[in-house]
């Protein structure tokens, strides 16, 4: 079955899109991790036009963290002091990404721009992943013994404005986090990925932040950020397809719960190792489409000219014309629904939960 995308003006298949989607999830709830630096290549990929596909996953990553976030809450694992410094600095990031985005959106230069993005990024961290992924594999196989470091002093660690954070038990500049949340929203808003893949190391070797921690304070600044930008592309760019939005969310939380399961069972060092191979194939496929197919992506065959936009329905319309009219309603709109559908789904877990884990009743002995 085919959906016509009111506002990205693409024709999509939806049964393949929701099985891309699903698989995403899968592998992000399988390796721990946000699915955007694979979803948004991905999407492009499959016609989506660049600028379109990075606000949609942005606003797709909004519903996964937000499921997530609820989860870490209720165990008490996320460090909420460290994590609103972030969401400042990522608030501040996040308007500077939207005005490089501009600049180059408006030479006409985003595409290229987007894409670079991806193949370095993915290229770098890929690497040292993986390079780190097979150390682990041999240091387990020879089971070698091996002497953790001392949390090393950068000369970041010299910062002023120190304060103590209870929760995390660190003694840090507060500049530090909110250094981060400038890089990390302007990350994802040229990538419309979560930032993640940037937080976690960081707070773990710059803030020094207890490892079990580190997950559930990412997924709480990553609702705002992502949310931020979101609104910011509904607004200055009129990207956000409610259409497409529903679908990704649909398949990606199926596919994260599903994932989760199977993690849970495997090795961390042999996932590290698979994520690295994963992230180097995108990377080498951005590449590939970047200097190698002459820009041509195929999506322009997908396209569908503007005037026809009347034969969509009664819904595509109305879509269309919100996202045109009342492009902040629309943008508040698209974060409402990705937050409920992430609130539900969290509910639905804990009620599962504390079903499973109730104690069942004693049948009273006989007499």
């Amino acid at each position: 079955m085919e959906v016509f995308l009111p506002i990205a003006e693409v024709q999509i298949n939806i049964a393949l899109f929701l099985f891309v989607s699903f698989i995403i999830g899968f592998l992000s709830g399988l390796f721990g991790v946000g699915g955007g630096f694979l979803m948004t290549p991905l999407l492009i990929f499959m016609g989506i036009p660049p600028a379109y596909a990075v606000a949609n996953e942005a606003n797709n990553i909004l519903a996964s963290s937000s499921s997530g976030t609820l989860t870490h809450w209720f165990k008490k694992t996320l460090d909420v002091k460290i994590g609103w410094l972030i969401v400042v600095g990522g608030l501040v990031g996040t308007f500077i990404g939207i005005l490089t985005f501009s600049y180059f959106k408006g030479i006409g230069k985003i595409d290229i721009v987007i894409a670079l993005a991806y193949m370095y990024v993915l290229a770098i961290i890929g690497s040292f992943m993986l390079r780190d992924g097979l150390v682990e594999l041999n240091i387990f196989k020879k089971k070698i013994e091996v002497k953790k470091k001392l949390h090393t002093h950068y000369w970041i660690h010299g910062l002023p404005f120190r304060m103590r954070f209870k929760t995390s038990q660190v003694y840090e500049s507060a500049l530090v986090p909110i250094m981060l949340g400038v890089i990390v929203g302007f990350v994802s808003t040229i990538m419309g990925v979560g930032g993640a893949f940037l937080m976690v190391p960081a707070m773990i070797y710059l803030i020094g932040m207890p490892t079990r921690l580190v997950p559930g304070t990412s997924l709480f600044v990553t609702i705002f950020v992502t949310g931020f930008v979101t609104i910011s592309h509904a607004f200055t760019y009129h990207t956000i397809d409610l259409v497409l939005v529903l679908i990704l969310i649909t398949g990606s939380i199926a596919g994260v719960h599903a994932g989760q399961k199977i993690g849970q069972r495997l090795d961390g060092s042999q996932l590290k190792a698979l994520l690295a191979l994963l992230m180097l194939s995108v990377g080498l496929l951005m590449a590939y489409e970047t200097f190698f197919k002459n820009g041509e992506s195929g999506k322009a065959s997908l396209k569908i000219p503007t005037d026809k936009i009347a034969e969509i329905g009664e819904f595509g319309n109305t879509i269309y014309n919100l996202s045109n009219q009342y492009p902040i309603v629309y943008g508040i709109l698209s974060i409402f629904i990705a937050l409920s559908a992430g609130i539900f789904v969290s509910y639905i877990r804990r009620q599962i939960s504390k079903r499973i884990n109730a104690p069942k009743a004693v049948p009273p002995k006989a007499i």
